[in-house]
């Protein structure tokens, strides 16, 4: 089990992480999400080891990092799959990330076959290999030593959409037989499909953080208007929130008889007021982590 108590780090005045706290359990994938900067791959380097902490600690089955024998054999890591010798073949990665753990020469042929790299793509060097290639060389590498935890960083940048549905299996079916998986992506459609549990991080901060059923469920009302733009103003003055929805209105986190009220008051007629259906993960995340976007005036 991965467990983060209190973290937190500092770069001289700038808090990259400030007090987060969350678990990931085994037989789980749990999603890590939040905008650039958040704070997700400083959480995660800090969690395997490559980066300190300021307060607080994360530990994985009860050991940080650093202190586990052989790590290799015990937690799979991909931050970067850009981050691999460009020099080398693939094959040649794996051989020498098997002999470092002490491994049998035919775990790489194994880790090859089950990432699809074939045998001609493995004598390649890895500067030739397109960010798909890297991604599945990098994933291989994190399950060469039959790991029981998972700490992946984007692991389906530059994979299409048949990569992406293979690695989705893959670690679905990693968790089904008890392996802890914690998964940072920015590709929400496939964290909402895959997984179990939800973490969203915003300025550094938790901002949400449950089971994906709790953390979309229904809530909230959808309002639509002839003037969405002064809508949205009223909104925003009466200290409510508003993220646009695809329906081509809002979203707010009020009941419909405050939002109403709102709308009376500010003279904008309304085309439709109801309770919103259940969020879909896009539209939960960008509520959560609405102050944190860099999208809009930057003025």
């Amino acid at each position: 089990m991965i467990k983060v108590e209190g973290l937190t780090k500092t770069f001289g005045d700038f808090v990259a992480v400030d007090d987060v706290s969350f678990e990931s359990r085994p037989g789980r994938v749990t999603g890590f999400l939040g905008p650039n900067g958040a704070g997700k791959t400083t959480t995660m380097r800090i969690l395997v080891g490559l980066t300190r902490t300021t307060q607080g600690e994360a530990t994985i089955g009860g050991h940080h990092y650093g202190d586990i024998p052989n790590p290799g054999r015990h937690v799979g890591v991909l931050l970067d799959a850009s981050a691999q010798h460009g020099g080398r073949t693939g094959r040649e990665v794996l051989t020498l990330g098997a002999r470092t753990m002490g491994l049998p020469p035919e775990r790489v042929d194994e880790m090859l076959e089950l990432v699809s790299l074939t045998p001609t793509e493995a004598k390649r060097r890895v500067r030739n290999y397109s960010l798909g290639m890297r991604q599945r060389l990098g994933i291989a590498h994190a399950l060469l030593g039959d790991p029981s935890v998972l700490v992946l960083d984007e692991p389906a940048n530059g994979l299409d959409p048949a990569g992406i549905h293979w690695m989705r299996g893959l670690l679905r079916d990693y968790a089904n037989r008890g392996g802890t998986v914690l998964l940072s992506s920015h590709l929400l459609h496939e964290v909402e499909v895959i997984a179990d549990e939800l973490i969203v991080i915003g300025n550094g901060r938790i901002v949400a953080q449950g089971t994906k059923a709790e953390l979309l469920q229904t809530a909230g009302t959808f309002v639509r208007s002839v003037d969405n733009d002064a809508l949205a103003r009223a909104l925003h003055d009466s200290g409510m929130t508003a993220v646009p929805s695809g329906e081509g209105g809002f979203r707010s986190d009020a009941d419909p008889a405050e939002v109403g009220k709102v709308a009376a008051e500010a003279g904008v007629a309304l085309v439709e007021l109801r309770p919103a259906d259940g969020a879909g993960l896009e539209e939960m995340f960008l509520q959560l982590t609405a102050d944190t976007q860099r999208e809009g005036d930057t003025r």
